[in-house]
């Protein structure tokens, strides 16, 4: 673990002088005060779930940009084989990688808070479904991080790790919710599209904490994780 720790840190820091990070950094925060604005309206109730929804979509281009270099860029430049050859096990590898974009991810989501307190200052506020909402938007930026860091294990080009990132987590999340809601599904697929991600996330956006929600994003998230381990483990031996 304390290998990941130094791979984590490492990875935390190189957000901090690319230009990409602020970029996304700056487009998340403005697309999230313009949805804020539609809570913070007269006669609107004191809560921020038309924010949180809203945080959901803005991740799904978000995510793959700033994760798009985490493994791409090190087989484009080489130093994968280096990193490969030092006493660290894939798992450190991968966990380290994860472990620090989910860092500045949080770092992300902090500023946020402002929304909070303008809230606050205005009218009472129900803390729960806000504590629950955060809760939900972790679990999903983790899921997210990890989908698109097993996306840039499999090419050396950011830009294609970009793409496949984001088309894998539209048809995870937008594709699920634009169907269902469009077009009258049997039980079976109605079903199914129930376990798309924004089915699962608005349970947490409502203040409602389900153990099933949090098995889903946290076992989601490993699967994606062990894969990158299976691609690291191949790509080793070729």
């Amino acid at each position: 673990m304390s290998r990941s720790t130094v791979i984590a840190r490492r990875e935390l820091g190189s957000y901090f002088v690319s230009p990409i990070a602020y970029v996304a950094m700056a487009l998340f925060l403005i697309v999230c005060g313009i949805a804020f604005w539609d809570d913070f309206q007269p006669g609107q109730p004191a809560e921020l779930r038309h924010l949180f929804d809203w945080m959901v979509w803005i991740l799904v281009a978000i995510v793959p940009v700033l994760c798009m270099g985490l493994l791409a860029q090190e087989w484009a430049n080489g130093t994968i084989e280096t990193l490969m050859t030092a006493p660290v096990a894939e798992m450190d590898v991968v966990l380290g990688k994860f472990l620090g974009s989910l860092g500045f991810f949080a770092l992300l989501l902090a500023p946020t808070l402002f929304f909070v307190l303008m809230l606050r200052l205005y009218a009472p506020l129900d803390y729960g479904p806000i504590v629950s909402g955060y809760l939900g938007i972790l679990l999903v930026g983790a899921l997210f991080i990890a989908v698109a860091l097993f996306c840039s294990s499999l090419t050396r080009s950011q830009v294609v790790a970009a793409a496949l990132a984001a088309a894998l987590l539209f048809a995870m999340t937008i594709v699920p919710y634009y169907v269902v809601s469009k077009g009258t599904l049997s039980a079976f697929w109605r079903g199914a599209a129930d376990q798309a991600v924004f089915r699962r996330y608005t349970d947490f956006s409502k203040g409602i904490i389900d153990s099933g929600n949090i098995v889903f994003f946290v076992a989601a998230t490993a699967v994606f994780l062990f894969l990158t381990v299976k691609v690291l483990e191949s790509r080793r031996w070729k």
